[in-house]
């Protein structure tokens, strides 16, 4: 029997509801599920953004969840170098990617190496950008 490997990449700065949601859907899609937790480098080169919670606090975090069986750092801006080093065969994103530029050219890049992208609805309620937003306002 084949072993399905998930992987779900994501700051997850700031855990939240919408982190756990995220993991929880990918563990029920595969049989073991890496996330890649994006490095403080990453977030400011590709977001433009600096983490709250430094790297080795998030990946201490991450792996803790019960619907993660391994947590790596993401060090590298393309996902398909991810894929040469981890070998996965699904790749879970938030549906905000479905249909845009970067979520199509995703999804030929890893079909062409055989990867399935399954998108979960984005949890509307709660963002790392709206706790970013209310703690700014609490600094005031």
């Amino acid at each position: 029997m084949t072993r399905r490997v998930g992987y779900a990449a994501g700051a997850f700065d700031l855990f939240h509801i919408g982190h756990l949601n995220i993991l929880k859907h990918a563990k029920s899609q595969c049989d073991y599920l890496i996330a890649g937790v994006v490095s403080d480098e990453m977030l400011e080169l590709t977001k433009g953004i600096s983490p709250v919670i430094p790297l080795a606090e998030r990946l201490a975090i991450v792996r803790s969840i019960g619907y993660v069986d391994e947590a790596v750092p993401e060090t590298v801006p393309d996902k398909l170098d991810m894929w040469r080093e981890l070998h996965f065969d699904v790749f879970f994103k938030g549906d905000d990617w479905r249909g845009t530029e970067k979520g199509l050219r995703l999804e030929r890049e890893f079909a062409a190496v055989g990867v399935e992208v399954v998108y979960f609805p984005y949890t509307m309620t709660t963002s790392s950008t709206q706790l970013r937003k209310a703690l700014a306002a609490l600094a005031g």
